[in-house]
């Protein structure tokens, strides 16, 4: 494969820097139109010897012509250079040129230097949240570059179709050693959306000319979101543990099941976060941490009357929170506990609650998608469409009012 590009050779005296009548010539480079001087190893030349419209020696004197024989060797150094590059299908620039010419290691660029670039970028926009996320992603690319190619690291120009089929069909039949479950599909296709979005910064940081997955089609699998019936609901909130910490963890959770609101946003409420807001009443007002979009949602009177139990607890008065701290995976594990003592059969985690109150307490009680979206802090109404399923309990209601047009 041969990659093209703009590539010019010229010589200039750099007479600024004459001493004793001698001046050093630089190698003068155009590649895409960007500029640059590269300095002949301190090459110095008589600077009556020098034919500055030519920018070459004079070639009246065999002292000129001396000149001219040693800058067409380095011509031919130079675009010995830049076929060499072209053979082997690289990106070139300015920078992998130099590094190449001048000897300053390999000019290609790696896999590992795109994801160790992009992580350093990353840092400043994304939370650790999701940055972790890459990480896990890393692995197993380094996994995989081990078990399929039997090194560490590969060039960006290899990443092909054949790269992105190869690495999906290693992530769907590993077997980890641990605990943990074998991926499924989405997990799967997770991982490829990172290396999609790696490969995509490589494009546009001009490492590399073509995408890798321009033929390459994701794979969804609808999944159903796990959410707590109104009589699971119920259930919960009547509940009361001998353990303080289970109860604190119910109370965070039922709130969220009536504010929607993540684990991450509810542990960085504060007071200022509570206004009165267009009806005169109190409302939440802050920005979801994961996309920094604007939340605005009216504080029903069970998400008030748990504010107002923690309104004097010291451990949140300490941090200067409506609530006490908590780290998710603590709460996700005492979740399970809860579940088991309320005999609720599905996997109960803190997100369980942002679904609750998206489809038990809003839009099967008639609110508009569009204000659950709203509340969400959802960007794409699409995004709130998964939970609008036909409930069972929407069913039976649309079923009965059947009945009396019919009776």
């Amino acid at each position: 494969m041969k990659t093209t590009s703009t590539f010019g050779v010229h010589f200039k005296l750099r007479s600024d820097k004459m001493k004793d009548g001698m001046a050093p010539v630089h190698l003068g480079l155009v590649i895409n139109g960007e500029k640059s001087y590269i300095s002949l190893k301190n090459y110095q030349v008589e600077v009556k010897h020098w034919d500055k419209d030519r920018g070459s020696g004079k070639r009246t004197s065999a002292e000129g012509r001396k000149i001219n024989e040693y800058l067409e060797d380095v011509r031919m150094k130079v675009r010995d250079c830049y076929q060499d590059l072209q053979s082997k299908g690289r990106i070139i620039s300015m920078e992998t040129f130099k590094d190449a010419f001048l000897g300053n290691g390999d000019p290609e660029y790696t896999l590992h230097r795109l994801i160790i670039y992009h992580n350093e970028q990353a840092k400043t926009v994304l939370e650790w949240s999701t940055l972790k996320h890459y990480y896990v992603t890393q692995r197993y690319l380094e996994k995989f570059l081990q078990g399929q190619f039997k090194k560490k690291d590969i060039f960006l120009h290899e990443i092909n179709y054949k790269f992105v089929v190869d690495f999906e069909c290693y992530l769907r039949n590993h077997k980890p050693i641990d605990h943990q479950k074998p991926m499924n599909n989405n997990g799967v296709m997770k991982h490829l959306i990172r290396l999609r979005k790696l490969t995509n910064l490589a494009i546009k940081l001009e490492w590399i000319k073509n995408d890798p997955f321009k033929n390459y089609k994701f794979k969804y699998q609808k999944i159903e979101k796990d959410f707590l019936t109104e009589k699971e609901l119920q259930k919960l909130e009547k509940k009361s543990f001998m353990v303080d910490r289970l109860n604190m963890v119910k109370d965070l959770f039922v709130f969220c099941c009536y504010t929607g609101l993540a684990y991450v946003d509810v542990m960085n409420l504060t007071s200022d976060h509570i206004i009165t807001g267009i009806d005169n009443g109190r409302w939440i007002k802050t920005f979801r941490q994961k996309t920094l979009t604007p939340v605005n949602t009216p504080l029903l009177p069970k998400a008030q009357s748990i504010l107002q139990k923690y309104a004097d607890d010291p451990r949140a008065i300490a941090n200067r929170k409506l609530f006490p701290s908590l780290s998710n995976q603590k709460v996700n594990s005492y979740l399970k506990e809860i579940a088991d003592i309320c005999e609720i059969k599905k996997n109960l985690t803190f997100h369980v609650a942002r679904h609750t109150f998206a489809t038990t307490v809003t839009l099967s009680n008639g609110v508009p998608i569009e204000t659950v979206s709203k509340m969400l802090g959802h960007t794409k109404i699409a995004t709130t469409q998964i939970y609008a399923r036909v409930l069972e309990k929407k069913i039976s209601d649309d079923m009965a009012k059947l009945r009396l047009k019919l009776g």
